[in-house]
């Protein structure tokens, strides 16, 4: 879960202030100046160009579990896990343009306020344990990007949240597992930010309202989580429960947005609910999306198995 994190409040509107009143964060700042690619050519860059960068989609994924694909863990079925791993690094090909920057919001990360990593060099945080040793070898070395951490926490304090920052914090599984797949070269700058130790969804629909700008910035903003998440039930005990609760899910992400936000809102009535997630983290990451999405429809990205238990990923714009 939550490593500790220096908390750093920031004065603004309450958190219920800004639900209640349908704060959306809005910055004359850009990121564009702050944001850098390593790789990227500068005679090609929308600065240099003039060009505004492509709108970013937002993605939910599920990330699997612990160190797989990269340590043979010998449970589940290799078609069913290639599967999920070719998605993954299809990921890489969803945005129009290169993103200048990866915001990851992974269920395994919570605080008291929204907190972000702020070093340039994160190392790896290896929040899983039981696995054989070469599990605590896997490196995915990409540089961390405190500008935009610095831009995301404007954003947020500008939707009324306080927010946090982290100097120490590494980058956990749910962050260097899937994107190693999605971005082997870890050649892109990324970001992680907490979830809320609330685990209230209208809160996190609005964190990912407030975020939402980055998009236009050329910020790829990623929720890493499960549709499934009851590890007392993984494999033939959970079949049945996974199946019920994505069907509801999957029907339920691709409405019009009110309707999507709503039912999201709402996730615990869904079938199956509380034996799917027990507890939400694993499912928050998505409502982060769905706010940042906006008015843009949902579409089911990846639809599968992993263990035999249904999961699901999505993909707003």
């Amino acid at each position: 879960m939550s490593d500790d994190a220096s908390n750093d409040k920031q004065p603004g509107l309450t958190r219920r202030q800004a639900l209640g009143a349908g704060v959306i964060a809005a910055s004359s700042v850009a990121v564009a100046g702050a944001v850098t690619q390593a790789g990227h050519r500068d005679d090609a860059s929308p600065e240099r160009t003039g060009a505004a960068p492509a709108r970013m989609p937002v993605v939910f994924v599920p990330h699997g579990g612990g160190p797989w694909p990269f340590v043979d863990l010998g449970m589940g079925d290799r078609a069913e896990l290639d599967d999920l791993a070719a998605y993954l690094r299809s990921v890489r090909s969803l945005p129009k343009t290169p993103p200048k920057a990866l915001l990851v919001v992974s269920a395994h990360w919570e605080e008291r306020v929204p907190t972000v990593m702020t070093s340039p060099n994160p190392p790896i945080l290896y929040d899983y344990y039981g696995f054989p040793p070469e599990s605590y070898h896997i490196t995915w070395p990409a540089p961390g990007e405190p500008r935009l951490a610095a831009r995301v926490r404007e954003l947020l304090q500008a939707a009324g949240f306080e927010t946090g920052e982290d100097a120490e914090r590494g980058f956990d599984h749910g962050t260097f597992v899937p994107l190693k797949l999605t971005y082997p070269e870890a050649d892109v700058p990324t970001l992680q930010l907490s979830l809320l130790e609330s685990l209230d969804p209208a809160e996190h629909l609005a964190l990912g309202r407030a975020l939402a700008p980055l998009r236009d910035e050329g910020v790829l903003i990623i929720g890493s989580g499960m549709t499934f998440h009851n590890l007392r039930a993984f494999g033939a005990p959970g079949r049945e429960i996974s199946q019920a609760f994505d069907g509801w899910l999957t029907q339920s992400a691709v409405q019009e947005p009110a309707e999507r936000n709503r039912r999201l809102v709402d996730w615990a009535r869904a079938p199956r609910a509380r034996a799917a997630h027990p507890r939400e983290e694993h499912l928050l990451p998505l409502m982060v999306v769905a706010g940042a999405a906006g008015e843009d429809r949902g579409t089911v990205a990846w639809n599968g198995t992993f263990m035999g238990l249904r999961l699901s990923a999505f993909q707003f714009g």
